[in-house]
């Protein structure tokens, strides 16, 4: 490719970033590395009426959780500064002014009463759409009715206006999508859209292309949301001369509800339990607090392969990927043209194998401090050996701690279908053989020394041991069931191992007698 790759993200400052942006953000960042390209981000920040205080924090914040690189704009600079569209309110006003002069743009004066009362006419006269466009214009209040000398009047006497496209009456606007191919619109199904405001900031159409254009943007991969925008950004491109240098256009898919059906929304999140947004965000205003992956549990790189997955297929059977994995293997012609569902389950999932595949050791902190928190306990070599029982059967770090309960406390209760069915005469004989053997015991208390005792104990007494290992767990867990057992006893140690068998002895020999 001739010209080097350039792509950009440009988040609204709204808000916090829903993760279909997280997922944009994604695609653009894989592509421009795959191609060897460049990421750029913008802050378009033009609708002043919107803006929420924190906001832009918070995206830069998501985009280095996530482990996106940013390569030029906000938080990081650039030759194409400033990044915040707010900043670059003259540059917008002279292109638009260029427009006016070129007869491709022109000036509207109408009330907010005025374009109620044509909508209402339109509405009455059941018009396919009441919109301002190259019909209607004509019986409106603009440079386009007026004379020339009533125009500059107005705008000398300080009338509010707004700058609209003159968007052509019968033209047919194509464009080459690199995900759904040729899109055809013609021009009488685009209205005469407000490119500059009345208080002199542009509109996200005109702003977009004019920053895509001086910044050098190759290709733009945004939402599906923004493909009815494109004949319209087309039609820009070709009014202000850039039709040549255009980008290139990717709309990538909609993020679907879990069931399938409609696009997923904050409500689907809060009804279903699940975060929407890469970190917990708390409103500026009202102090309410919306959840977020993050401090819900999930690791970064579990959350980049579960939405890179998303609209995306490899083409091959592999589901884990690693970032440069993902970069090595993204092709945008790979993204699908259909909604992708929004399956928290599998979000789950990619987590779990995530945590799995983390080193003990940066697991372990956490687990020690829980303990601590809750009042145990729990060196940090203990809180590894923890972690190593238990971390391939929880799907977040938090959980390891929870699922470890059986090892900080003795049981106060026994599973009572298992002692009914499983703690009989052997039971009782093996827990004792056992207890007697341990007592006994000298050596390094691991796993495979207490195997090997249990294994002796129970030959001697003549105890088949597969017929009595549930109940040896009931005995030392509360439960017929859990994680490896010996090294369970390895961690909770040799006494506090005694002390349980000589417990269950006693409690679970009175139940059934």
């Amino acid at each position: 490719m001739s010209t080097p790759v350039r792509v950009r993200f440009a988040p609204s400052p709204t808000g916090p970033l829903h993760i279909g942006g997280v997922r944009t953000a994604l695609f653009n960042y894989l592509f421009a590395r795959k191609m060897g390209g460049q990421m750029l981000l913008r802050i378009e920040d033009t609708d002043q009426n919107r803006f929420v205080p924190g906001a832009e924090d918070y995206i830069l914040e998501s985009l280095r959780w996530i482990g996106i690189e940013i390569d030029e704009g906000q938080g990081v600079g650039g030759p194409n500064a400033p990044y915040r569209q707010s900043e670059r309110k003259e540059i917008y006003q002279k292109e638009a002014q260029r427009l006016v002069d070129e007869g491709k743009a022109y000036y509207a004066f109408d009330t907010a009463e005025e374009l109620d009362a044509m909508r209402k006419r339109l509405e009455e006269a059941n018009a396919p759409a009441a919109q301002y466009n190259s019909i209607t214009r004509m019986q409106m209040r603009n440079s386009l009715t007026m004379k020339p000398e009533d125009v500059r009047a107005r705008i000398e006497a300080g009338e509010p206006f707004v700058i609209r496209l003159k968007t052509p009456r019968k033209e047919e606007v194509r464009l080459n999508d690199l995900i759904r191919g040729w899109v055809n619109v013609h021009s009488s199904a685009i209205d005469d859209k407000i490119l500059l405001k009345s208080d002199g900031l542009p509109t996200y159409h005109l702003a977009n292309i004019v920053d895509d254009h001086l910044m050098g943007i190759t290709h733009v991969i945004r939402g599906e949301e923004w493909l009815p925008s494109a004949p319209l950004h087309v039609l820009l491109y070709r009014y202000l001369g850039w039709e040549d240098t255009m980008p290139k256009f990717a709309h990538l898919p909609l993020l679907l509800k879990p069931e399938g059906n409609g696009k997923l929304s904050k409500r689907d999140a809060d009804l279903g339990g699940f975060p929407i947004f890469p970190l917990q965000w708390t409103d500026p205003v009202t102090g309410q607090v919306a959840r977020g992956f993050r401090e819900d549990g999930y690791l970064p790189e579990a959350t980049v392969n579960f939405l890179a997955l998303l609209g995306w297929n490899p083409g091959t059977e592999q589901e884990l990927f690693t970032m440069e994995e993902l970069i090595a293997t993204f092709d945008i012609a790979q993204v699908h043209k259909a909604g992708a569902r929004f399956d928290i389950q599998k979000a789950q999932w990619f987590n779990h194998q995530y945590i799995r595949l983390r080193p003990d050791a940066e697991l372990a902190p956490d687990v020690q401090q829980q303990a601590e928190a809750a009042g145990f306990t729990c060196s940090l070599e203990k809180a590894e050996k923890i972690v190593a029982l238990l971390k391939g059967r929880v799907n977040f770090a938090r959980e390891i701690f929870t699922e470890a309960g059986t090892i900080f406390n003795a049981p106060t209760t026994y599973d009572e279908a298992v002692a009914a069915a499983k703690w009989n005469a052997d039971a009782v004989k093996a827990v004792t053989v056992f207890r007697d053997a341990l007592q006994a015991f000298s050596g390094d208390f691991v796993a495979d020394a207490i195997k090997h005792t249990l294994a002796d104990a129970t030959q001697q007494a003549g105890i088949k041991q597969g017929k009595i290992m549930q109940a040896m767990r009931l005995a030392l867990t509360g439960s017929g069931a859990g994680p490896d057992l010996m090294l369970t006893l390895e961690i909770i140690g040799k006494d506090e191992t005694i002390a349980r068998l000589e417990k269950a002895l006693t409690t679970l020999t009175t139940v059934i007698s």
